[in-house]
């Protein structure tokens, strides 16, 4: 796909009310996809014997205090999959998986991403206690997003 006509997508959609849209052209797929202020590149893999990996690139107003979000990320991340929808639990009026201060082992489940309506269940790669959720219950979530910080 031709950047220009990305750009062009891109410039389209700041300009409009439309939130989200998805193209598929000769065998390739794009979703351009705004977020509150920014807007979010993402291109899936279109398939194959070897799919590329996923991308996401957030493009726009840049986020104010950089430097103080970035100390807020102290510890280990765990960061989402794919991009979806955010679950803290199971399903409506569960108990969530975890809270902050849960002493979590190295496979517990700490939340679910909604994708193309499949709950894909995120798993710790560290054992320790949950220092913070950084996503509210229900919010959409970018690809390689901070979800959990784990010390």
């Amino acid at each position: 796909m031709d950047i220009r006509k990305i750009k062009k997508l891109i410039e389209l959609l700041q300009e409009s009310d439309v939130a989200e849209i998805e193209i598929h052209e000769e065998g390739n797929s794009l979703r351009i996809s705004r977020i509150g202020t920014a807007t979010t590149l993402y291109a899936p893999p279109t398939g194959g014997a070897v799919a590329p990996a996923a991308t996401a690139t957030t493009l726009g107003a840049g986020s104010e205090g950089g430097a103080n979000a970035a100390e807020e990320l102290q510890g280990h991340l765990i960061r989402s999959p794919m991009v979806g929808t955010f679950y803290r639990a199971p399903s409506p009026g569960a108990k969530n998986f975890v809270e902050t201060g849960t002493k979590v082992s190295s496979g517990d489940t700490l939340c679910l991403i909604e994708a193309m309506k499949i709950l894909n269940q995120i798993e710790t790669d560290k054992s320790g206690i949950v220092k913070k959720v950084l996503v509210e219950n229900g919010q959409p979530v970018e690809y390689n997003q901070p979800l959990f910080i784990i010390e």
